[in-house]
């Protein structure tokens, strides 16, 4: 979905910003994305603690020129100036900080952007319930992955006690 979404948005002629969590997931993301677009006229590059200084110039460079159509990485992209931002991806919004989430307000006031979970918080599902944010469900895993159950129930200290065991039997 992700993928798709940012490949609409670069033919179309805006950068997409792709906001991972953790620099491992954001360079995975990024050799995916690299992997899937390399047959398309669509620039891909990263930003992460584990390149040089001179490496980020380069892209930081390139992104203020519009040189790069897709920048994955984690919550350093975004401090960074692009030329044309139309769409923010954001993997996992709970994991990031105060500061992070509030550069994210700023930007969603101005760009399309797509949230994405596999864990729902609370907040967020109470949001999409009462129809302040919209909410699509995926109900079929990625491939080799196993179903993920999200349950919105009333509490019951009964419930709570068969999940914890249940996770506890699971290792």
């Amino acid at each position: 979905v992700a993928m798709r979404a940012a490949f609409k948005a670069a033919i179309d002629g805006k950068q997409v910003a792709y906001l991972a969590p953790t620099t491992v997931l954001a360079e995975q993301q990024y050799q995916e994305f690299k992997e899937r677009m390399k047959d398309y006229p669509v620039k891909v590059d990263i930003l992460n603690r584990f390149k040089t200084k001179k490496y980020q110039d380069e892209v930081v460079k390139k992104l203020k020129l519009g040189e790069v159509d897709i920048l994955v990485g984690t919550h350093r992209i975004l401090s960074k100036e692009f030329k044309n931002l139309g769409r923010l991806i954001i993997d996992e919004e709970h994991r990031f900080g105060v500061k992070a989430k509030e550069k994210i307000k700023q930007l969603k006031a101005n760009i399309d952007v797509l949230t994405m979970t596999a864990t729902p918080i609370p907040r967020t599902m109470h949001m999409s319930i009462v129809g302040i944010r919209d909410m699509s469900v995926i109900y079929e895993p990625p491939y080799n992955r196993k179903p993920v159950q999200t349950y919105v129930l009333e509490y019951d200290q009964e419930i709570v006690k068969e999940a914890i065991t249940k996770e506890l039997e699971r290792g």
